[in-house]
This record gives structure tokens, sequence and C-alpha cells, in this order.
């Protein structure tokens, strides 16, 4: 069965409170009985969030899908990936997308996912090393004073 999935963009644009509210309404009245695609809805719908621990929780719940529901691992590398992006835990984030491109070379989603992280650890690598210079360069400033002031003494 092929599923189309959304473009990562789409998990940008959280669901309106009272959409969520009917996803979370059905996943609690099926309680212990919950069935995968309710959850699986739910899941989704916490992912978009824009609240962390809603994104966490909705990580969770897909990781809990990944393991019990073989059925449904396909679609849920793709959002364990989507969502550990926006988690900003760009390792795992990487690790189930890659996952997903072993099986799928061409899937155009997980391409394009696979862009968003790999820009988003260059982006933040780059940003860490701009930080260790500029305290390394404080660092030599403080110490070049400290050593100038001992040596007038």
């Amino acid at each position: 069965m092929e599923f189309i999935l959304p473009d990562a963009a789409d998990a940008d644009s959280p669901l309106k409170a009272d959409e969520l509210q009917v996803l979370r309404a059905q996943y609690e009245k099926e309680g212990y009985y919950v069935g995968v695609q309710t959850k699986f809805n739910y899941a989704w719908g916490l992912i978009k969030s824009s609240s962390r621990n809603e994104q966490q929780e909705g990580v969770r719940l897909l990781s809990d899908i990944f393991r019990n529901a073989p059925e449904r691992r396909r679609e849920c590398l793709y959002y364990l990936a989507l969502g550990n992006y926006k988690l900003g835990n760009y390792a795992e984030a990487r690790r189930y997308n890659d996952l997903l491109l072993d099986h799928e070379p061409a899937n155009l989603q997980a391409g394009s996912l696979r862009g968003l992280i790999d820009d988003k650890v260059a982006k933040e690598g780059l940003m860490g090393v701009a930080i260790l210079s500029g305290v390394a360069i404080a660092a030599g400033v403080v110490g070049g004073m400290l050593f100038k002031g001992a040596r007038r003494r």
C-alpha cells in the first residue's frame, strides 16, 4: 500500500486547538484499546503542535506504534524523523530518515527532510564554532590583559 507523505513544512503548521481536541478526545475515548490509526492520527497532531511537550508525546506515541505495529513502520519512520527534527534531535531524525531512505531511495519527502536536517546541523555547527571562537578571543584578550598587568608589577 502506497502512502503519500506530507512535505516537512506541513509539520510547522499546527492544528487548530479544536482540531487537536477532536483527535485527543477520540484517543482518550478508545482508552486501553486505542486503535493504531487513532493513535497515529493523534501522534501526528501532537507533532504538528508548537508545544515541545506535545511534540515529545507525539514522538513517544509514534515510537510505540513503530515497536508494536510492523505494518506501520514505514510511515512511522518519516514521522519519527520529522518529530525528532522539530525537537532538535537531529541525530535521531537523521537515523530514522536514513532508515526510510535505505528502503525507498527515491522518496522525495525523505530526501527533502534529509536536506533540512543537514542544513540545520551545518548551521548549528557553524554557530557553535562562532561561539567557541568568540569565547577563545575573549579569553585571549582577558589573558593578555592579566599577563600585561602582571608584568607591570
